[in-house]
């Protein structure tokens, strides 16, 4: 019994010694497992760091070419601009040529309005002499008639006491 016990022992401690190294081994293969997990991981982190880099590559290139079109956008904006503006300054540069032209046309339109109100003064002074002068004449042309008048029934009467006295005659 005690060779029984002593080849049960040996077993146990055969079976002890297989079971620690199995778990040793699990423990290596749980190690190496956590490590394939982790690198497995990484791997995956790396793929989506690659894919979202090749995204990020992507919208980079595709803002630059966006930001390329828009600096030829604006070069043609600014040509554009230039062109009215060089448009705007012609017209400006026209407009006061014709300002210019309007006031000298204005000022020779009051200098000619100005010589020609002096121009209605001096005949409407003028006329007012005529018209007094054409009064006096008719006061005294309605005078003289008056005293045509008069002479006439004076010689009237005169020709009439002239043909009675030549009746009395």
């Amino acid at each position: 019994m005690e060779a029984d016990f002593s080849e049960m022992r040996y077993e146990l401690q055969s079976r002890d010694g297989l079971w620690r190294r199995m778990q040793l081994e699990c423990q290596q293969l749980h190690t190496e497992l956590l490590k394939i997990k982790e690198y497995k991981d990484m791997q995956e982190i790396q793929i989506k760091h690659q894919s979202s880099r090749v995204q990020l590559t992507e919208q980079l290139e595709n803002k630059n070419t966006e930001l390329l079109l828009f600096s030829e956008s604006q070069e043609r904006q600014q040509e554009e601009l230039n062109k009215i503006r060089n448009h705007i300054y012609r017209e400006e540069q026209s407009h006061c040529s014709e300002q210019e032209r309007m006031k000298t046309e204005i000022s020779d339109l009051t200098e000619e309005l100005h010589q020609k109100e002096i121009t209605i003064a001096t005949i409407m002074e003028k006329a007012t002499l005529l018209e007094r002068q054409l009064k006096m004449e008719l006061e005294t042309k309605d005078k003289l008639l008056a005293k045509q008048q008069l002479l006439e029934f004076q010689y009237q009467v005169i020709k009439s006491e002239n043909t009675h006295l030549k009746e009395m005659v």
